[in-house]
């Protein structure tokens, strides 16, 4: 049986991941297996999830996924880049390709992209960008240009993430092949498309409590609707009182925080009144906002660098079917990725405990803490 899978988010899952589900077994044929390796409660743009991860993952094995395993949270919450290396890294032992959608469908002219970026010769040149002031970016692209290719599919989002999968590919040395399917419509729109939705959007309606049912497929529908709706805006407070009672040395260990950027956060944090204040202040041309969310993400869940930096030892089984079992056995059986579905009793489980009893604050419904749900596992007939 071949294996393919989808390091995805779905947050939520909507008409166009679904398309892509299919997609799939059109191309593949009907008995290949489908894994997708998604985002817990906390979402890599340094947000919690609209929708808990046990409804999000219950949506996808209803939508044609096999198994669902959970994006360990420190991954989830790094850059595209360890977004991208942390999934590889899983998938890579068991799965044969890697799916993923893109502005572009010429998966020969993203791995030559993802080539040059590791060239040995990019670093510097990126440097020399970044000694201009530029933001990273910015710099990624100049750096390519000096170099003399073309940087042209660095400009739009799912091309990124899309370079950074067969970044991770190359740099992990794995035989798993690229599988790129176009996506049309635009990642950012705030107005939902008939066809294409964006996530964005859907979360916007779904925030404000408005029909959103025409853009998720039916069978997710059902996973959705009474689901409390988790947004920055309603942990607001809870995220101040944890910034505001953070130590110097707690701000100088979070990620994302070189080049005295936690400095700046941290004066920032004791002088705004709220958590957009905050942020705003302590933006630069330099540094991303989405770097600053990750940040502010990071800093509430009390997740240090370090833990970004080191390796999850497991990743959870969240949702599966009769075949999802077979993949699982033949995922245990590698070895490539310890501890598939199990959850060992260590400090990054303390950790992921900890980020489960935080969510709950996120929601528009009060709830206790969630970790009762990180056990659960959806089994679809």
């Amino acid at each position: 049986m071949e294996i393919i899978g989808i390091i995805c988010e779905y947050n939520p899952l909507h008409l166009g991941h679904r398309k892509q589900i299919a997609q799939i077994r059109q191309t593949v044929g009907p008995d290949c297996g489908i894994v997708c390796l998604m985002s817990g409660d906390y979402v890599q743009r340094g947000a919690p999830a609209i929708v808990d991860k046990t409804r999000r993952a219950e949506a996808a094995v209803r939508c044609g996924a096999d198994l669902v395993l959970e994006l360990p949270v420190t991954c989830s919450l790094s850059s595209a880049e360890g977004f991208a290396a942390g999934g590889v890294g899983i998938l890579s032992g068991f799965c044969d390709s890697l799916c993923f959608g893109a502005e572009t469908a010429d998966s020969a002219a993203l791995m030559d992209t993802a080539r040059a970026l590791l060239s040995p010769d990019f670093p510097q040149m990126l440097r020399q960008q970044l000694d201009q002031g530029l933001s990273f970016p910015a710099a990624r692209q100049g750096a390519l240009e000096a170099m003399g290719i073309d940087a042209s599919l660095l400009r739009t989002p799912n091309n990124i993430l899309a370079i950074e999968y067969c970044k991770a590919i190359l740099f992990q040395g794995v035989a798993m092949k690229p599988m790129v399917i176009h996506r049309p419509g635009s990642y950012h729109d705030t107005a939902p498309d008939p066809e294409n939705p964006s996530a964005t959007a859907l979360r916007k309606l779904m925030t404000a409590r408005e029909s959103w049912e025409a853009y998720i497929p039916e069978e997710a529908a059902s996973c959705f609707a009474d689901a409390p709706r988790h947004t920055l805006a309603q942990g607001e407070r809870a995220i101040l009182y944890r910034l505001r009672t953070m130590t110097d040395a707690e701000f100088e260990a979070l990620p994302y925080g070189s080049e005295g950027l936690w400095r700046k956060f941290m004066h920032a944090a004791r002088k705004e009144p709220t958590v957009e204040d905050i942020l705003t202040a302590a933006k630069s041309k330099r540094y991303t906002r989405s770097r600053l969310d990750r940040m502010l993400m990071c800093a509430f869940l009390g997740i240090t660098r370090e833990d970004l930096e080191t390796p999850p030892p497991y990743t959870r089984v969240l949702a599966l079917n009769d075949r999802g079992r077979t993949i699982l056995k033949k995922a245990r059986q590698t070895g490539h990725f310890p501890n598939i579905g199990q959850v060992l009793d260590d400090p990054y489980q303390a950790l992921e405990n900890r980020c489960g009893d935080l969510y709950g604050l996120f929601s528009d419904i009060p709830e206790a803490p969630g970790r009762e749900n990180d056990y659960r596992i959806y089994y679809h007939r």
